[in-house]
Order: C-alpha cells, then structure tokens, then sequence
C-alpha cells in the first residue's frame, strides 16, 4: 500500500509540471525534491509515471518548468558528488536524478530547437550569487558530463572503498586517486577489485545515461546536420577536459575483456541475479561509441601491438598526449603496447601518464 501511494504522489508531482499556467518556483525545494526521492526504486517506474506525451507537452507549452527540471536534476547530482554520496539519501537521489535524465534526454533531442539547451550559457539569474557577484557556471552538459565521470569512481558508491566504513573515515571524491579505483584487474592494473553488486547496478545506471547523452547524433540529419555539427557531449567527455577518462577507459576494457559469460556455475541465473552481464553490455556499448568518434587527432599516435603473453600496459609519460580535442579513447587505444622492461607497478604508468 506504502509502495502504491508513494507512486501515486510521484505521478501528481509529474502532473504539476504541465498543470500550473504560471512558472514554478524555482526555490520550491519541497516540490523539487519529490523526484529524487525514494518513492520511486527503478528504472520502469520512470518510464511507466513519465510518459512521451507528457514530456512532449512540457516541452511545447511549458518550457520554462522543463528547463528548471533539468537544471534542478544536475544542481542535485552535483551536490551529492560533492558529498561524496556518503548517505543513503544521496544515493537515492543521484540515482533518481540520472534515471529521470536518462528519460527526458531523447524527447530534448529530438527537437533542433531544444539540442542547444544543455549547451547554452546559464542565465545570470540563475547563477549563485556570492559577495553581491554572479558566479559563471559552465554549461549543464559540462557540468553533468563532470559528474557522471566523477561518480563512476565514488567509493562505497560505484567502487569499493579502501578505507574503513564510519564517519570518521569518509573518502573524498575530488581528492581520491581514481587509478587506484579502476574496476577490474587487466591492462595497466593488476589488483582485483571487490565485486559489490550494488556498485554494478549504479555503474549501469550512470553509463546508461552516458549512452543517452551520446545518442543525440541519432537525431540529427545525417546528410547535413552531422558533418556541421559534430557530437558536443562525446567531444567533451572523451577530451583531456574529462579529468577521468584514463581510469575510465582501462575500467571498461577491462570489464569487458574480463567477463566470463560462462561461469563456473552451470544455469546460474536460475541461482542469482547477475548484475555483472548488463554492466558488460553497457560498457561495451559504451566503449564502441568513444571509440567511432572521428577525431583529426586520433590517428596521429600510432603503436603496435604485440603478441607475447605477458599482460598489455600502457604507455608511459614520455609519448605525448595532444591538444584538449583529441579523443583519448582513441588515442589510449592504440598506444597499448607490451613492454618487457615494464615491470609490475602498472599504477605508476597510469599516473605518469596523466602529467
């Protein structure tokens, strides 16, 4: 009955969007909190209390109420990076907020006039205001694009925490190594991480996202708007302006490249939910979408790649990286190499070669 009423308020929160002729007040904090609560627990609720309709009609007759939901979903995302999703309240809601994202992104897509929305400047009245002065905030792609980034590597969030769990030993998510969090053991890290399958759940979750923020060339005109417009979101995300793209792309090749569709279990699905297969897919898909970004820069470092049996590294410091548009994706991709005199401090490689 509890779960069912929750629901029923979430939906009469939805209605309220494209039921007030008047704006809503951005300050309404109890109003806005009402969509990342935990009333809703998945993905199928959103889908099934959000409906197409109703996000098509908010964005033709109310505008301005769909532009402060999405500006309050990445305001609330970035506040719950910013405490590290210490609390289970924090959680709920960054995974609520990157739920309702990942559904209203398409229908921002596939209207031209609304593509350049996440891109745009932030309006000075809606900037913080700090000693009488506005603060400039960068665009909410590139503030959401940060963040996903960031959370993909949250201790007791997305990885597991290598310090004691309690107050007095929380882990900072801006100040943490993210090398040392990568997700899996294989190229340029040796160790084996602990699998939590509440960390696969959210890492899928927040790639599911990343998907959708990629997606918006599908919408495009193939013939004009692509060879004009190129992809802003995987330009950003995939550039040296993505502090995590190192630790984020030896995670996905190697939790691709690792998985084990098998088992050693025969019918284990029958046994448990596997949480660690749809993890693999998305990042596979994931992987194939940075990895197709024509970039003029990609091709311009080059390595072989060997065929001995010790385990691949990547390359050190001394080969250079290239300019903030070169896609690293592309660019860590083809300098995997297999060095004798490498050693086992595989850490090392991966932070020299971010300096």
């Amino acid at each position: 009955m509890g779960t069912t009423d929750s629901k029923v308020d979430f939906r009469l929160a939805v209605g309220q969007l494209i039921s007030r002729n008047q704006p809503l007040e951005t300050r309404d904090e109890s109003f806005w909190d009402q969509f990342w609560s935990d009333k809703i627990s998945n993905i199928q609720d959103i889908f099934t209390l959000v409906p197409a309709t109703e996000i098509r009609a908010l964005r033709e007759e109310y505008p301005s109420n769909l532009a402060t939901l999405c500006n309050k979903l990445v305001d609330r995302l970035q506040l719950a990076a910013e405490n590290s999703c210490q609390t289970q309240r924090d959680q709920i809601a960054a995974i609520n907020c990157i739920r309702l994202l990942t559904r209203i992104l398409p229908y921002i897509f596939e209207e031209p006039e609304w593509r350049g929305f996440f891109w745009s400047d932030i309006p000075i009245g809606q900037q913080t205001a700090s000693n009488g002065e506005y603060i400039s905030k960068p665009p909410l792609a590139e503030r959401l694009l940060r963040i996903l980034a960031d959370l993909l590597f949250c201790p007791d969030f997305t990885v597991s925490s290598k310090k004691k769990k309690g107050p007095d030993n929380p882990e900072d998510i801006n100040t943490i190594d993210s090398c040392e969090y990568i997700w899996e053991v294989g190229v340029g890290f040796s160790q084996s991480p602990v699998h939590t399958p509440s960390n696969d759940r959210n890492r899928t979750e927040i790639l599911k996202l990343l998907l959708t923020c990629f997606s918006e060339t599908i919408y495009m005109n193939p013939s004009v708007e692509l060879q004009s417009q190129p992809n802003k979101w995987l330009t950003y995300f995939t550039s040296s302006r993505n502090r995590q793209t190192l630790p984020l792309f030896t995670s996905l090749i190697n939790i691709v490249f690792s998985y084990d569709p098998v088992g050693y279990i025969p019918y284990n699905y029958l046994l448990f939910t596997d949480t660690r297969e749809p993890l693999v897919e998305v990042a596979a898909q994931l992987l194939c979408v940075t990895l197709d970004n024509f970039s003029a820069s990609s091709s311009s470092s080059s390595s072989s790649i060997s065929t001995d049996d010790q385990v691949p590294s990547l390359p050190t410091s001394k080969t250079p990286i290239g300019d903030d548009c070169s896609n690293l994706f592309i660019n860590y991709l083809s300098r995997i190499h297999r060095d004798d005199s490498v050693g086992s401090n595989e850490l090392d490689l991966l932070r020299n070669l971010e300096n």
